[in-house]
């Protein structure tokens, strides 16, 4: 598709900075990036400014033209969400991967949007830091792109979600003016905290450019025990009494038993709870779980040193299946307390985070848009929700992505009205069409 003779395309001041047609783009990135896409929406050009000033100037000319903007880092979350109804330029940051400043005492890192996080980590592991997220494709996925979906992972046990790591943020607002909330240290409560309004925001509010993060100490010695009982009820005995014990897992995880067949760990539901610390730490709280557990009828399994981290990678590799034309994957949440209850009723691979309730549930060989309504109604029989992630296109245009319905949509609708009011950033995308 060539472009609209009325369209004007921005002038870059870096050469650096990429404009390129649509039809230029290799196939496997077309596709990437029109999972993202309503169906017959096609994009004209993809462009990938190297400086904020080029991207700034690549909004203000959509907004003066009319056009409405894709934002992205690497691509890998575009299926995530609504399909956008609008997209004349695809605006990625991936080029915007400077890592601007770091503060080694301080525990805090400022880098831009397009930065990869596993680039990121390499960069802090020589100083023994790290940044506690541990989101789906972690080996490209980018910093911005992480805020936008809110994708923390395992470790949001102990250090808390993406909300609780970001310290300040850059945003390019709808006119390509640049604003900027938070700060760079830990300690700041200075004007609106909009880096929790943005974080899961899906690109719908703005282009984030840059943001300051909270980093942690990397601890020397991990190791993950793994709870598994014949009966239910004691298996949620020991979930609440890990809860209220004072213990200080990094990683806690309810694992359904469809899950656990998956991943060659027994035929019962799991709980994967994670120690990382000192030696003493770790062997300490190791030792006093498994005295919680001296109720259940089986004894823990252990893993530590690269045994661990493959157990980990194999739980996320399998909860995120590369998407097909019949896997289906979804953002669940149920009340904490009666996560072990709903797990027993899945009939697909479920992961959820204890202290939070929060988790995922995916199906690898499929499920067709009714069953998926019902899984949905069964989450919100359990004062919880169930968000499509991935899914053959189809579905989204039969089931709503997010399936919300409370009493929010008016706020929402109004925010999106305040800061995107010509309504330039992937339309569409977010809860109920905002």
């Amino acid at each position: 598709m060539s472009p609209a003779p009325t369209i004007q395309l921005p002038t870059f001041s870096d050469a650096s900075s990429v404009l390129q047609p649509w039809e230029g783009l290799a196939p496997t990135e077309r596709e990437s990036l029109q999972a993202g896409l309503a169906a017959g929406v096609i994009p004209y050009h993809c462009l990938a400014p190297v400086s904020v000033e080029d991207a700034a100037q690549v909004i203000g000319q959509a907004t003066a033209q009319g056009l409405a903007l894709l934002p992205c880092g690497n691509g890998t979350k575009l299926q995530w969400g609504g399909p956008v109804r609008s997209a004349d330029w695809v605006l990625s940051s991936r080029q915007l991967n400077r890592i601007v400043e770091y503060a080694a005492a301080d525990l805090t890192v400022t880098a831009e949007a397009g930065v990869r996080l596993a680039d990121l980590q390499a960069f802090l592991a020589p100083q023994g830091q790290f940044l506690p997220l541990d989101p789906s494709y972690d080996d490209r996925a980018t910093l911005g792109g992480i805020m936008a979906t809110g994708d923390a992972g395992s470790w949001r046990q102990r250090y808390g979600g993406v909300r609780d790591l970001v310290l300040g943020f850059s945003f390019l607002r709808w006119d390509g003016k640049l604003a900027k909330a938070g700060g760079k240290v830990v300690k700041n409560v200075a004007g609106y905290d909009l880096m929790k309004l943005f974080v899961g925001s899906y690109g719908t509010l703005g282009f984030i450019t840059q943001m300051s993060l909270r980093l942690y100490p990397r601890p020397p010695v991990s190791q993950t025990l793994l709870l598994t009982a014949t009966e239910q009820g004691a298996l949620a005995r020991l979930a609440q009494a890990l809860l209220t014990s004072g213990l200080t897992p990094t990683a806690a995880d309810l694992l359904s038993p469809q899950l656990m067949q998956a991943l060659g760990l027994g035929i019962h539901l799991g709980l994967l709870v994670r120690f990382q610390n000192i030696p003493e730490g770790v062997a300490e709280q190791s030792d006093r779980l498994q005295h919680l557990a001296q109720a259940l009828d089986q004894a823990p399994q252990i893993w530590q040193g690269e045994s661990e981290q493959d157990l980990w990678q194999r739980l996320k590799r399998t909860m995120t299946v590369a998407p097909r034309a019949t896997s289906v994957t979804c953002k669940i949440g149920v009340m904490p307390s009666q996560a072990v209850n709903f797990l027993q009723q899945l009939p697909g691979w479920g992961q959820i985070h204890l202290g939070t309730g929060l988790g995922r549930l995916t199906f690898d060989q499929g499920i067709d848009p009714a069953a998926l309504q019902r899984q949905r109604i069964l989450c919100q029989n359990y004062r919880g929700f169930l968000s499509i992630l991935e899914s053959p296109a189809s579905y989204k245009t039969q089931l709503d992505p997010w399936g919300y319905d409370g009493n929010a949509l008016d706020l929402m609708g109004r925010l999106k009205q305040q800061f995107d009011p010509q309504q330039c950033f992937s339309p569409g995308r977010f809860v109920a069409g905002i």
